[in-house]
């Protein structure tokens, strides 16, 4: 059975494929074992999986696989209104490609340098390295932030301002371990709860405004 995969992540599942293969030419068991071992591991981490989209008029998907830790009044420097923060944790075992929650166009994005703070902490989403897309949805603003997390050091993020986007649509990930922070108007429908555990594209974690 073939197990789609992000293209990301064949930058390191060619080289400890090759790896395992070549020890165990050698007949160097444990290296094999070894190798496998994080091949088995990198292939899980990178893993796509396809996911059915809910098409209910003005709800927005999660953008990313995992729990959530935090669901609290917040601001960005793109919103010019009151907002409400919905903060996702991933660990190493969720799936890390990260969704459009909404149909809308990428208005800006934007990357900032910073530390590399457990993910699950609320201040990484001040102070770790980030990458915030702002998006475009009718009338509403939303912020999609892809934070690195304590292992994490690379965001991916495959869209460009002034691009159309589909909710559910892919557009990037975070490897090894992260955070990502989904900002909406206040006066959203929330429709999750602190502790739920949600999936990237298919859960809805609530409903615009009107």
């Amino acid at each position: 059975m073939r197990i789609p995969l992000a293209p990301d992540g064949y930058r390191f599942i060619l080289p400890l494929l090759a790896l395992t293969v070549l020890f165990a030419a050698l007949g160097w068991m444990i290296p094999a074992g070894l190798a496998f071992l994080a091949l088995a591991f990198v292939v899980n981490f990178f893993r796509d999986p396809e996911r059915a989209i809910p098409s209910e008029p003005g709800a927005v998907v999660s953008p990313a696989d995992g729990k959530v830790v935090e669901i609290t009044e917040d601001k960005d420097p793109w919103l010019t209104g009151p907002a409400v923060r919905i903060s996702i944790f991933l660990n190493v075992f969720n799936v890390h490609v990260n969704r459009i929650p909404e149909a809308g166009t990428i208005k800006g994005i934007r990357y900032n340098r910073g530390k590399f703070l457990n993910a699950a902490s609320h201040k990484a989403s001040l102070d770790n390295e980030q990458n915030a897309v702002l998006l475009e949805c009718g009338p509403h603003l939303l912020v999609v932030k892809q934070i690195a997390g304590l292992i994490a050091r690379r965001i991916v993020c495959w869209v460009s301002e002034g691009r159309a986007c589909q909710r559910g649509e892919r557009f990037g990930l975070i490897r090894f371990g992260s955070r990502v922070d989904l900002f909406l108007p206040a006066s959203s429908e929330i429709r999750v709860r602190v502790g739920d555990s949600v999936k990237g594209g298919a859960d809805i974690l609530a409903r615009l405004p009107g």
